[in-house]
């Protein structure tokens, strides 16, 4: 995590998985109040109480280990008396979860995804608004270097200037991208100047496998255009529907084997999401977005504990038309909860090894 995890590091860590909890649960929070259902708890983070605030009805509480949250709803789940015995709310009570409609839960369960792919989407807009769209130039100047291609070992970096490729003079991106693509696996002398000195560097460049065509790992300079609120919110839109493609696609091919499945636990998002502060602004914003889409995304999925589990016991109940039995389905989420611990901790374990691997 660049030098070291600093204060700073710290607070930007602490206010991405904040922010992302904090949506996701007020999407619950906000239509459990719309549709008229008592909310019991409002939690940021799982396990013992830190600390506690109650409102007219509702206790907002922050505890202790910060990977989640939850929104008590009641009638929901069966409650615990102080003589330990489960209480289920009556199904007559009007601010009862279980007295509400179908599709009223289904809303309820269904917002806090949602809520996610929302804040990506402003995440975004806030991006191209105040920094603006990325929009590479066709100057022959290097904007970035992609690890592990010939350009990095050869030693250009980022702003040298592509002079000639093979003594072909290059005045322009598309120059040197045309020259490079059409010699795959063949040495090449490259002329780059490098703050006013020249220098001829031989270099091979790489085969790529979808085109054929020679690559070095060298991207262009890179300038912010600002747009409109509107264009903004349009850009901002299509780029959560990007990416939430790109990520159905890529969970569809680790189904099926296409690509390798990797999973990243809290210690690789932590070192993630400090990479992406400390290079800039709108780099860290735009992590938190697809972080954003990722949480919404996921907890859609039909697992135990997950809101998408939620969503399938209550399309079983629409399909039978009677509620499926509460202790029931209360135990499978808590067996789902069991196994996504023990995953995080498998997973937490295997980031670490790789961290100390380095």
């Amino acid at each position: 995590m660049g030098e070291g995890f600093s204060l700073v590091s710290a607070i930007a860590v602490i206010f991405a998985f904040g922010l992302l909890i904090l949506v996701h649960e007020f999407g619950h929070f906000i239509l459990a109040r719309l549709n008229g259902i008592k909310v019991l708890e409002f939690a940021l983070g799982f396990g013992p109480r830190l600390i506690g605030y109650k409102g007219k009805e509702t206790i907002y509480t922050l505890r202790l280990i910060p990977l989640g949250g939850f929104c008590k709803l009641y009638g929901m789940d069966a409650e615990i008396d102080e003589n330990g015995n489960q209480i289920i709310a009556s199904s007559t009570d009007p601010r009862s979860f279980s007295n509400k409609k179908v599709w009223q839960r289904m809303s309820v369960i269904a917002a806090g995804p949602i809520m996610n792919l929302v804040l990506a989407v402003v995440l975004f807009m806030i991006v191209y608004a105040y920094f603006g769209i990325a929009t590479p130039t066709d100057r022959n100047v290097v904007g970035s270097i992609i690890e592990g291609y010939p350009a990095q070992s050869a030693g250009i970096e980022p702003g040298d200037r592509i002079i000639s490729v093979n003594g072909i003079e290059t005045p322009t991106w598309t120059d040197v991208t045309q020259n490079i693509h059409k010699m795959p696996e063949q040495e090449i002398v490259l002329v780059v100047e490098h703050q006013g000195t020249q220098r001829a560097i031989t270099i091979t460049p790489i085969k790529d496998p979808t085109t054929g065509n020679g690559m070095v790992g060298i991207s262009p300079e890179v300038v912010y255009e600002k747009t409109s609120l509107l264009e903004s919110a349009r850009y901002g839109f299509q780029q959560t529907v990007s990416f939430t493609r790109l990520l159905l696609v890529t969970i569809g091919q680790m189904f099926t084997g296409e690509t390798k499945a990797e999973l990243g636990g809290p210690v690789a998002i932590v070192q993630a999401i400090d990479e992406s502060a400390e290079s800039g602004w709108e780099n860290y914003l735009a992590f938190i977005g697809i972080l954003s889409i990722q949480l919404g995304i996921l907890n859609l999925f039909p697992i135990p504990a997950l809101d998408g589990s939620h969503l399938v016991f209550l399309l079983i109940e629409a399909v039978r038309g009677k509620p499926m039995n509460p202790e029931k389905v209360s135990f499978i989420h808590f067996l789902g909860f069991v196994f996504l611990m023990c995953l995080m901790v498998a997973v937490t374990y295997q980031d670490i090894l790789k961290l100390f691997a380095k």
